[in-house]
């Protein structure tokens, strides 16, 4: 993990590592919130000042579900160039966010004079754990 936050230009302080670990072993988006309650030493204010730092450093991806606002994941890219572009799901009934690794994202052509920075794909429905 030190590694990782190294190749982005982060200093691997112990909350900085604890975040991104806790990012990487979510398996799933995170918001601030979730993030808190699996982070009960770190502070709320520290957690959000670490996220910021991450988005900055293009360490983590920022998805906005219209559930609880935003969520985050670990960015396993190296460098500006976000290769890892996928699908994400939110469930309308557990408010999870799913990242669907093997449905890239569609491409979509935008009409000449746009320039486009990035892009996302968010389905939302019912994810298997609720249906059942």
């Amino acid at each position: 993990m030190e590694k990782l936050l190294s190749q982005h230009g982060v200093k691997p302080t112990p909350n900085r590592l604890l975040v991104a670990r806790e990012l990487s072993s979510a398996g799933r988006p995170l918001s601030l919130m979730e993030l808190e309650g699996r982070l009960e030493t770190v502070d709320k204010s520290s957690i959000f000042r670490t996220l910021t730092l991450f988005r900055d450093a293009h360490l983590v991806h920022v998805l906005e579900d219209s559930g609880d606002g935003v969520r985050y994941e670990l960015c396993h890219a190296s460098g500006d160039h976000d290769d890892d572009l996928h699908v994400h799901f939110h469930c309308t009934r557990c408010h999870k966010t799913f990242c669907l690794h093997s449905v890239p994202v569609p491409p979509v052509e935008i009409p000449e004079g746009y320039t486009a920075a990035s892009s996302s794909y968010l389905i939302h429905g019912i994810c298997p754990d609720c249906s059942r």
